[in-house]
């Protein structure tokens, strides 16, 4: 297009800055015009300038600090009734509710899906410490509003998820095709130093939380016999030092500046947890470091076996024969068949610029194409791509 276009971003809550803000503040880069809303939000969360675009609503005065789960019920309403400015397009980054708002506007929504809530569509996500609702009132909430989610998502004008394996979930769930535009990642910050020596060590990097299963590392490098260091902290801390053999080191928390020197000096990163992208072997990449990683989610976009590391084949219903499986990929891990060159270059197809790049396109794409596209169905019946308010229409 000639001009920039007239882009709003929506975002569910600026509570915290994690992987999704860091998606959004790639968007208010990109779109250095637009107007940022979201049900629900405090100060300090993002950088100055991007602050004083944001819009919230007066839900943001019943948050009680970065905790947000008692307003989870009036969250979907908020998103459907959010007054949007007069927009070409609007952007909207999504957990559970965003794509709410395509229910409320005729202007095309692109969605940007981290993942459609887990919580809704899977049992086994809500449990005891699913917020202030406990497990049986988030199991009624989310029986209720999984027809209202689907709903959303046949408004939306162009799916988009964060990797392959979100794709698959919005194909199964809500019935809907979507492009895979991978998260951005700081590759300008974690850069090789060509002066810095790999060191006889591996390392796992992030919350010590059950889902990322520091355990199966731990156990593996025990077993190994290998040298591990555990950079993170978490509520599965205490479990995971009984676990640990006497070559593995915890360092807790560290800064940004000590996780990027632990990845120029490890022999590989380690990710044994099933993630929906994983921001971390990227970044371990773009310092020249291989990665092994489970077979499965979010790595199966980013490593390349035999290239940039190795992809260990999950190993169901057996723990022993799933922590001799990673035992043997440690013994077994040569550093000397990895180029980093190779890893780096890789690495650099997920920058913010690539993002940019192919954000951008996407949105020139909607605003070239048919202004109302034909929805196309899905083998189940379901229509793929219906326009906005179609669904109502034929309500």
């Amino acid at each position: 297009m000639s001009q920039q276009p007239r882009a709003t971003i929506v975002h569910e809550r600026f509570t915290e800055y994690a992987g999704s803000e860091a998606v959004v503040e790639a968007l208010a880069r990109r779109w250095t015009s637009a107007p940022l809303l979201a049900p629900v939000g405090r100060r300090g969360v993002l950088p100055s300038d991007l602050e004083l675009r944001l819009t919230t609503t007066p839900l943001s005065r019943l948050l009680r600090g970065s905790t947000y789960a008692h307003l989870l019920p009036a969250l979907p309403v908020a998103m459907r009734t959010l007054r949007l400015p007069e927009s070409d397009v609007v952007i909207a980054s999504h957990h559970a509710f965003a794509t709410q708002v395509a229910m409320s506007t005729s202007t095309p929504v692109v969605a940007y899906v981290h993942t459609p809530a887990r919580w809704i569509w899977e049992s086994s996500m809500r449990n005891a410490e699913g917020g202030g609702l406990g497990a049986a009132g988030l199991a009624a909430f989310s029986a209720a509003f999984k027809p209202f989610d689907r709903e959303a998502a046949q408004h939306v004008h162009t799916m988009l998820a964060n990797s392959s394996f979100v794709a698959d979930r919005i194909r199964r769930w809500w019935g809907r095709e979507a492009e895979v535009v991978a998260p951005p990642v700081n590759t300008d910050y974690y850069r090789p130093d060509h002066r810095t020596p790999r060191e006889d060590f591996f390392l796992l990097a992030g919350r010590l939380v059950p889902y990322k299963r520091p355990d199966l590392a731990i156990q593996a490098a025990a077993r190994a016999g290998v040298k591990l260091i555990v950079a993170g902290e978490g509520r599965a801390m205490e479990h995971v030092k009984a676990l640990a053999g006497p070559e593995t080191t915890f360092v807790g928390r560290v800064s940004d500046d000590e996780l990027r020197s632990l990845f120029r000096r490890c022999r590989a990163l380690l990710m044994p947890g099933v993630e929906d992208f994983g921001i971390v072997p990227v970044e371990a990449q773009a310092c020249g470091a291989p990665v092994i990683g489970i077979g499965e989610g979010g790595t199966l976009d980013t490593i390349r076996p035999g290239v940039t590391g190795e992809l260990v084949t999950p190993v169901m219903d057996d723990a022993t024969a799933e922590v001799d499986a990673w035992a043997q990929a440690l013994v077994d891990f040569e550093p000397s068949a990895y180029d980093s060159t190779k890893i780096r270059a890789h690495a650099e197809t997920f920058s913010r610029a690539s993002f940019s790049a192919r954000m951008g396109a996407v949105v020139d794409r909607v605003l070239q194409g048919p202004a109302v596209p034909r929805p196309r169905r899905h083998p189940l019946g379901i229509p793929t791509a219906a326009a906005p308010g179609q669904l109502a229409a034929a309500g």
